[in-house]
């Protein structure tokens, strides 16, 4: 919640809680601004924004995840080339002994 309740530090709310007491204030215009988040908030369009993004974390996530075990992949490959053992080869790549037996085809 607090990554969407205002620009303004001083307001910077983290709760539904916190949001209920600054609207429990009764000030004209924060009631009317909580108003209106509360209405971006249910719109289909927030959600499905929310979900785009959460979409592209994950899938960010995953790209950084596969590139790493690609470059340990190769690494492993390189290793095993150079004369170093299946059991050295996976202590300094963190690879399984599958995946560095793998690389040795």
């Amino acid at each position: 919640m607090g990554e969407y309740c205002g620009g303004n530090p001083r307001f910077r709310l983290k709760t539904e809680e916190e949001l209920i007491m600054l609207e429990e204030l009764e000030v004209a215009v924060v009631t009317q601004a909580i108003g209106a988040y509360r209405e971006v908030v249910v719109s289909h369009e927030f959600r499905e924004l929310e979900r785009l993004r959460a979409d592209a974390r994950h899938n960010e996530a995953s790209a950084l995840a596969n590139a790493e075990r690609n470059k340990a992949l190769a690494i492993a490959k390189r290793l095993l080339s150079r004369g170093m053992s299946v059991d050295e080869v996976i202590e300094d790549t963190g690879l399984t002994r599958e995946d560095v037996e793998n690389q040795k085809n």
